[in-house]
């Protein structure tokens, strides 16, 4: 690897023009500023044959170049178009652009089925990403696009509403323009969302046409399509994922036959569990998939020292809720608020005043579309007044996940990255059971990151020993007697 500027300043390139400055870089490939009417992409012979062997681009478009005793290939492309890696953090200026980048998109998944465009290159000039196709974990194309369009924001398609938030230079009807030309799904009511006018005028340059293809996109999504986006993933958590999805999912996204059968929304959940099954994880998967406002509870957000203010807090948080609806309340570590008032002493009577505030807002939020799910891993200590059908309908126990959930989480994660052949997975599964499933997660990509910096380009057995040495050995608990000793 060549250190620093690969082709310094000043240096003369084929075309005649000179390299003025380096704008971007990465492992293998380097981008320059030059003093002529392109800019140039410079890469290693290796990067370009892969190119050109799954059909990205030819060959023969790249010249080569060298610095010393090192050798290159270049691209040129005009500066009129982009020419920057995937993850520069710069959202596009025009709805040309954005449609531009989406038909790019597309069209380069067509040539891979597995290659991973989060550190690709973007080539508008040929309608390409032409991705680094190195051995670092996969990140889904719904997330890289959506981290693209926002210029950095770490979201998906999935959450549409949030989307258009981050995108207010552009009515809601483009965006989705945009996001059915990359080839991704759009929720059947995005249409329903306010068109909102661009917060300034946008300068836009003018261009050389891109393909009809990209301007309107015919990509018809069937029944099956939108069936399948309206069902809920939790890999490694199937009895939670088709509890969610019999109990909340459905109930959102087939509002009218439940509302004919006089089901109006979902009831308030309660998950309960010890620390590190999962509760958390599932529930922000859960919010982030129905895309609705969130607002959280807990000691850290609406917790005083003072009287009368925490209730006060947690009443302006349904307020909140109510007035942003459909909306979802999460209430984290609820015994902090909605402990058992017969337990509390007299000097608490604060506490009582919590309590009551929860057991009148949580009805009245449901009967407003608000969707309640709380947490605790002490649910002994709940107040039975709040666990009362009515208040939460459903209490849900999450335990260490059994070595099947890891499994589909393990099986799910490895699917996203290049591996290699006589993997233990039974080693895996062994040691990984009855742990917390970000361990699982943990794991598989240490093990991708040991295996990448050694200069391997498959997952293999060393890898993962040793990711899974990395993780806390269990300590064991030795009793203690406290107090008097009986011989």
């Amino acid at each position: 690897m060549a250190n620093g500027l690969w082709l310094p300043k000043g240096y003369e390139l084929p075309d005649g023009s000179k390299i003025r400055s380096l704008l971007y870089s990465g492992e293998e490939w380097q981008i320059f500023d030059t003093n002529g009417s392109n800019n140039i992409l410079v890469t290693r012979p290796e990067l370009v044959q892969k190119w050109n062997d799954c059909g990205f681009l030819d060959e023969a478009l790249f010249t080569e170049v060298s610095s010393g005793t090192e050798f290159f290939r270049s691209l040129s492309s005009h500066k009129k178009y982009s020419l920057a890696p995937v993850e520069n953090g710069k959202s596009p200026e025009s709805k040309v652009d954005a449609l531009a980048f989406a038909f790019a998109f597309r069209e380069s998944r067509k040539l891979s089925e597995d290659a991973s465009f989060h550190d690709a290159v973007y080539v508008e000039q040929y309608s390409r990403l032409l991705p680094a196709l190195t051995l670092t974990p996969h990140v889904d194309d719904e997330v890289v696009f959506c981290t693209w369009i926002t210029g950095g924001v770490i979201i998906s398609t999935e959450s549409f509403r949030r989307l258009t938030n981050l995108t207010g230079w552009m009515p809601a009807g483009d965006l989705a323009e945009i996001v059915k030309t990359a080839g991704f799904i759009v929720p059947a009511d995005a249409g329903l969302l306010a068109k909102r006018k661009p917060a300034s005028q946008v300068k836009t340059e003018e261009k050389t046409p891109i393909p009809k293809a990209a301007a309107k996109p015919e990509l018809p999504q069937s029944s099956e399509q939108l069936a399948e986006a309206k069902v809920f993933r939790l890999p490694g958590r199937p009895q939670l994922e088709e509890f969610f999805n019999e109990y909340v999912i459905d109930i959102i996204f087939n509002a009218e036959k439940y509302q004919a059968m006089g089901v109006d929304f979902p009831s308030a959940i309660v998950l309960h569990g010890p620390p590190g099954c999962g509760k958390t994880f599932a529930v922000e998967r859960l919010v982030e998939f129905i895309d609705w406002p969130s607002y959280s509870i807990d000691s850290s957000s609406v917790g005083s020292p003072y009287i009368h203010e925490t209730s006060k807090k947690i009443s302006e948080v349904f307020d909140k809720a109510i007035d942003g609806a459909p909306s979802v309340i999460v209430i984290d570590e609820m015994e902090s608020f909605l402990s058992d008032r017969r337990s509390v002493s007299s000097s608490g009577l604060h506490h009582v005043e919590e309590v009551a505030e929860f057991l009148r807002r949580i009805p009245e939020a449901i009967k407003n579309k608000v969707l309640i799910v709380a947490m605790t891993n002490l649910i002994e200590m709940i107040d039975p007044a709040i666990l009362r059908r009515g208040r939460f309908d459903y209490i849900i126990e999450v335990g260490m996940p059994s070595r099947e959930e890891v499994a589909s989480l393990v099986d799910s994660l490895l699917s996203k990255l290049p591996v290699a052949d006589g993997l233990n997975v039974d080693k895996i599964l062994d040691e990984l059971t009855s742990k917390a499933l970000s361990d699982s997660a943990f794991v598989i990509r240490e093990a991708a990151r040991l295996a990448a910096k050694t200069g391997k380009t498959e997952l293999d057995q060393t890898s993962i020993d040793a990711a899974l040495n990395s993780l806390p050995k269990d300590v064991e608990k030795k009793k203690r007697s406290i107090g008097f000793i009986h011989e």
